[in-house]
Order: C-alpha cells, then sequence, then structure tokens
C-alpha cells in the first residue's frame, strides 16, 4: 500500500490514472470499513489539495471545499437556512472524528445513514466534481446513487459542495434517531427547511435518511406543507412518506421508522413554523 497526498492537482490526476486506488479524505469511514486486513490499494488523500477546504461566499451562494471539517462547518458563520447542516454536523461521531472527518468524504462514502445528506437536500445542494476534463455540477439527489454508490467518474474528485441562495427567513433543523445519544448510527434521521410569510408556510423542503438507500425529499408533504395556514394541524402521516423504503435490522424494525419518522418530522416542522413566524413577524 501507498499513501499518496499530493499539493498540487496534477499529480492528484496522476494517481487517479494509474488506478489501484481509494480516495480518502479523513479517512474517518474508510479504515473502520476497512477491517484487520487493509486491501491492496494505493491511498490517495486530498486533504492537501488547494481550495478544496474552507467555506466562502461566491456569486448565487455558498461553496463549501470538499475536505472542509464538521467543525468548521459547525463554527462557520452562516444564515439560519444552515442550521440543520450545523446540528447534523454536531452530530458525527465523536468530536475528535468532526475534527477530522470531512463533507465530502461523508458523502462520497454513501452510506443510507450519512448525517450530511437530508439538510444537504434540503440546501438544493449541487456537488461540484473537477478532473483534466474540466469541471461539472451534479445535483446532490444525482450524485449518490446507491448505497456506497455515486456517481463521480474514475477520473474526477469532488472538490465543493455548491449551495444555492435561499430566501431570507428561511429556518431549518435536523432531528437524529439512535440508540443512544453520541456516537450512533442512525435508525432514523430527518431534516426541514420552511419560510414563513403572511402566515403560510412556504418552500417546504423535507429530507429522511436511514430510511432508504439513499436519503431522500419528500415531495408528497412538500406539497402539502405548501400553503397552509401556520395554525393548521401539521398533515404529516405514513401516507406523506411515500418514496421510503426503511428495512429491518439490529437498529429497528420497517415499521417502527416509518411511525418515528412520523413522529420525528411532526415535531421538527412544529419547531421550525413557531422559529418561521418569529423571523417573519
Amino acid at each position: 500500500m501507498a499513501y499518496l497526498c499530493p499539493d498540487n492537482m496534477a499529480d492528484a490526476f496522476a494517481a487517479l490514472e494509474r488506478g489501484c486506488v481509494s480516495v480518502i479524505a479523513g479517512g474517518t469511514d474508510w479504515f473502520p470499513q476497512a477491517g484487520e486486513v487493509l486491501p491492496k490499494v494505493s491511498l490517495l488523500d486530498v486533504t492537501g489539495l488547494p481550495g478544496f477546504r474552507g467555506i466562502s461566499r461566491v456569486p448565487g451562494g455558498w461553496r463549501l471545499g470538499a475536505v472542509t471539517r464538521w467543525s468548521d462547518v459547525v463554527g462557520a458563520d452562516l444564515p439560519a437556512a444552515f442550521d440543520g447542516l450545523k446540528a447534523a454536523a454536531r452530530e458525527v461521531g465523536s468530536l475528535q472524528i468532526q475534527n477530522a472527518g470531512t463533507l465530502a468524504g461523508n458523502l462520497c462514502n454513501a452510506s443510507p445513514a450519512a448525517d450530511g445528506m437530508p439538510p444537504l437536500l434540503c440546501l438544493g445542494a449541487e456537488v461540484e466534481l473537477v478532473s483534466r476534463r474540466g469541471l461539472r455540477w451534479l445535483a446532490l439527489a444525482e450524485f449518490v446513487t446507491g448505497v456506497r454508490r455515486t456517481a463521480r467518474a474514475a477520473d474526477e474528485l469532488v472538490s465543493a459542495v455548491f449551495v444555492p441562495d435561499l430566501a431570507a427567513g428561511t429556518v431549518a433543523g435536523f432531528r437524529k434517531l439512535g440508540a443512544r445519544r453520541y456516537l450512533v448510527i442512525s435508525i432514523a434521521m430527518v431534516a426541514a427547511s420552511l419560510r414563513v410569510e403572511a402566515g403560510r408556510i412556504v418552500d417546504a423542503r423535507v429530507a429522511v435518511g436511514a430510511c432508504s438507500p439513499v436519503a431522500r425529499r419528500l415531495s408528497v408533504l412538500e406539497a402539502r406543507l405548501e400553503g397552509l395556514s401556520v395554525g393548521a394541524v401539521l398533515p404529516v402521516d405514513v401516507a406523506s412518506l411515500a418514496g421510503l423504503a426503511p428495512i429491518a435490522d439490529v437498529r429497528g424494525s420497517g415499521e417502527y421508522r416509518l411511525e418515528a419518522v412520523v413522529e420525528m418530522v411532526s415535531r421538527l416542522l412544529g419547531d421550525l413554523v413557531a422559529q418561521g413566524v418569529r423571523a417573519n413577524g
């Protein structure tokens, strides 16, 4: 096994072209998954590449570098629409993991229980990929294609996540259910964002993780929420969770996960509606 940590893109692309390489950006997922016997591959550590770390304001939104640490997200000065992502960042393992684990690493690992996925889906995030051919962008929902599968080509690296601007007054949150408070793989997780205008809910977004092969937005529920009075009963039920397909495992049955999601989404939306009313008078 060789360990490669280039400080320029030319060397990084050359390593990809040689093949038999695993890309890491913190390694907090890769090493535990490797087990006791490490595979015979080279490790390409992208944490030293220029422009891959940091959060910056760019035209039309925000650019979050691929190897931005979760602790960077927590400490960043970001609009309230990012509060769900910040809450998820605080749930990624321990503080030590948050100081090493990276945004793109979490996405590229493509676990159904990836904490970053639901809030980033609610933010309408896009993934920036770079290769010798140039840059391309994919919606996050198109980038993660299945369990441990992404649309990243063999000659590409994820260089950043782009989040387009959301309207002022957007509030967001995140909830995670596990067998204990910290250092736990989720039974279910939910994220949501919304805006309140003139006493009604507008631009509602809800996403759920750990209840399908890939985290999903709940389009049926979002349509029900649009235009709803803030005083109305929130229309959250199992029928509004269309598209979810939770499995049964040691952490919980599929039926339990669906019931838990209904309750978690109801509580989160209730909190956000109250925040939205305060934020928008």
